[in-house]
């Protein structure tokens, strides 16, 4: 990794704990609509909405409420309560009013690296939530810039690069998920460590052919500093 100038992290369950609340307010809104159908059932086709919706309000807690009024109007036959509604808009709402809870050793990390390295953030989600977040973290102080990818594929990745006007080489991405960000860089000749986070969104998941020895994966945010 002699070559690399830029780090990129991912934010969400890299950077600080985000899909433990998803799960939380899924849980929520299975059992706020259990009179309708089982809570296993709900939790299929709230997932079925969210994947159906991606492309039309893309990542983030305000497309995940879109897709939960959606999917209750349709579980519930078009008969749920505006009472129930509103109890579904006050699960989103607490999910933007969660206090930022960074993940053991990311300040330690980010602290090493400050000034040794152009660091920067490159997520997806909503605009003004992430922004949200990375000023309540107390970390922003750390990070040239932040990147708010509506996707992050190959060509997404491709565009970051030729942006920060350098080569993929002397690009390090470090994230929890393979499929955001880590295959698609090694595909396009960058290098990227991946940090697990023990909740992983199904949509986030890969298949185990998918994986392969071309990354490092650590136990701990902290183990990414023995190889820079």
């Amino acid at each position: 990794m002699n070559n690399i100038k830029i780090i990129s992290f991912d934010a969400d369950d890299t950077l600080w704990v985000n899909e433990t609340y998803f799960r939380d307010a899924e849980d929520d809104f299975a059992r706020l609509l259990s009179d309708y159908e089982t809570e296993n059932k709900i939790h299929q086709e709230l997932f079925k909405k969210e994947i159906e919706n991606l492309k039309i309000y893309g990542y983030g807690v305000k497309g995940f409420m879109l897709s939960m009024v959606e999917c209750a109007l349709e579980i519930s036959n078009y008969k749920i309560s505006p009472k129930k509604m509103e109890a579904i808009l006050e699960i989103g709402k607490d999910m933007l009013e969660k206090p930022i809870e960074l993940l053991d050793g990311v300040e330690e990390v980010l602290q090493e690296l400050h000034g040794k390295y152009k660091l920067i953030v490159a997520t997806k989600g909503d605009l003004l939530d992430q922004e949200r977040k990375l000023a309540k973290s107390g970390i922003l102080k750390y990070f040239h810039h932040t990147e708010v990818m509506s996707e992050k594929k190959k060509t997404d990745y491709k565009k970051l690069v030729k942006r920060l006007d350098i080569n993929p080489s002397e690009f390090l991405m470090i994230g929890n998920s393979l499929k955001s960000d880590v295959l698609p860089l090694i595909e396009i000749g960058a290098t990227a460590i991946h940090v697990p986070f023990h909740t992983t969104w199904a949509h986030e998941e890969v298949k185990e052919e998918q994986k392969s020895d071309a990354y490092k994966t650590v136990s701990s945010i902290t183990d990414v500093l023995k190889f820079l």
